[in-house]
């Protein structure tokens, strides 16, 4: 007992080497979900909640598809940084950069051809759909910088240079909180745009923090920038083997995208109510999920370089010290949200006391999921940083499907039931088992392999 106890439990200078990694990704992802809060926030003072919440939609496919992208090369730029291989480091950075731009194309033309049929799919509002059509013209702009962010977001923290995004981060946020208010309100003499100046504020703000990180880059002589053709002269036998785990990562992250927004189409034949008190739910919830994200990619970042310096058991032993750390925040977070639910709604000033009394319900059972997704991303970043992807594709989207989604579609058109927020609840067996089976495959061991060898040159 006393022995497995102790397993769990690191030193302090290993939750000191943690912190100085994960706080600096929790805050920069907490700014880049304030951009999306801010938004919501601003509408929702011009009654445009649901409406903006529909129209992003397909940023958040956009968003898992970019970032999986990014992760996928970066699982094998990380090791390589680890074993001190900067020629593959840059051609690693050559290949994100490729696969951003397709990713963020792709869905800007999706948008660009198909924008109505697809917000007609998840709400049958056409007022909600015309305002979102609104928003979505200007918005799908931002889909290509919002996608090569990512890559240099992932790019910094495998470099062990987390501030970096935090302060690019910062500053779009406040691109983003001046340009909105100016636009959606009409201030300093400028037009009053409303919802149209809230899709200007969000590709004024990615667009700016990309060229920040481009300049920034290149004048810092970053280890993985380097000419041309340093960083795009790939061939067949280095792209393979990372595109053979990036692709997993790239299903399971389109399909658990796109699972998400299934939940809406669930949850869109209850009314416009209950999709504003959830969208508010959602956006409050991803202040936490922000942390956790950060945490996450943390972890990954801290296992995959031991794992490419070849140091294996380590990499073990810094994922056990991990896990009780994940429980703890797990616990305080979920405690946290609870308690202060009303006071978190408050912020969006709502009218409507169904709304508000939905969405204080709804926010409770985010409490529940977060704290159960605050776990589960931890072990996942386990799995991620040794290159576990296909069971990290079951584990993840999988579930989702199997699980998650059917509960929703079946409590509301087969159970008929019309609150938002006992269906919410009902689908959160889901994650209950993920956190399950999820621990059971960490503790396989598998996970745990230099990548670094798999790759020409490596």
């Amino acid at each position: 007992m006393g022995y497995s106890l102790k397993r769990y439990i690191g030193s302090f200078e290993f939750y000191k080497k943690v912190s100085l990694v994960a706080i600096p990704l929790g805050l920069q992802q907490l700014v880049t979900s304030c951009m999306g809060i801010i938004d919501s926030l601003m509408v929702s003072w011009i009654g445009q909640v649901t409406a903006v919440g529909t129209a992003v939609q397909i940023e958040t496919l956009c968003t898992g598809v970019s970032w999986a992208c990014a992760a996928g090369v970066g699982i094998f730029s990380v090791q390589f940084f680890g074993a001190k291989d900067m020629n593959n480091l840059k051609r690693s950075f050559g290949l994100s950069i490729v696969l951003g731009v397709i990713s963020g194309a792709f869905w800007l033309i999706l948008a660009m051809l198909l924008g109505r049929q697809i917000l007609g799919f998840y709400i049958n509002d056409q007022e909600v759909i015309r305002n979102g059509m609104i928003y979505l013209q200007i918005a799908m702009f931002s889909y290509i910088p919002l996608s090569l962010g990512f890559v240099f977001n992932i790019m910094y923290r495998n470099i062990n240079k987390p501030q970096i995004p935090l302060i690019v981060g910062i500053i779009a946020m406040i691109i983003n909180v001046f340009v909105n208010y100016i636009l959606i309100f009409g201030a300093c003499g400028f037009p009053r745009l409303g919802i149209q100046g809230a899709a200007v504020g969000t590709c004024f703000a990615h667009t700016s923090a990309l060229i920040f990180n481009f300049i920034y880059a290149y004048k810092t002589k970053q280890p993985f920038i380097g000419s041309f053709k340093e960083m795009f002269s790939f061939n067949y036998q280095f792209v393979q083997p990372i595109m053979v785990k990036t692709r997993s990562l790239i299903v399971n992250e389109l399909f658990f995208s796109f699972g998400s927004t299934l939940f809406i189409k669930a949850f869109g034949t209850l009314g416009t109510n209950s999709m504003s008190a959830y969208y508010v739910g959602a956006k409050i919830s991803d202040i936490f999920y922000a942390f956790a994200n950060g945490f996450s990619n943390a972890v990954a970042a801290i296992l995959g370089i031991s794992l490419g310096e070849g140091k294996v058991e380590k990499a073990k032993e810094e994922g056990d010290y991990l896990i009780s750390m994940a429980t703890c925040l797990s616990l305080a977070s979920m405690f946290f949200i609870f308690i202060c639910s009303r006071l978190l709604v408050g912020l969006f000033e709502l009218s409507n006391a169904q709304v508000i009394e939905e969405a204080v319900l709804i926010v409770k059972v985010f409490a529940l999921r977060i704290a159960l997704r605050f776990f589960i991303v931890i072990v996942f970043s386990s799995l991620r940083a040794g290159g576990d992807s296909k069971a990290l594709m079951l584990l993840d989207s999988g579930l989702m499907w199997i699980i998650g989604i059917p509960l929703a579609f079946i409590s509301v058109h087969v159970f008929k039931i019309q609150n938002i927020a006992v269906v919410f609840f009902i689908c959160q067996l889901e994650h209950i088992i993920r956190v399950f089976l999820g621990i059971k495959r960490y503790a396989t061991g598998i996970w745990a392999m230099n990548l670094t060898q798999l790759v020409e040159g490596g």
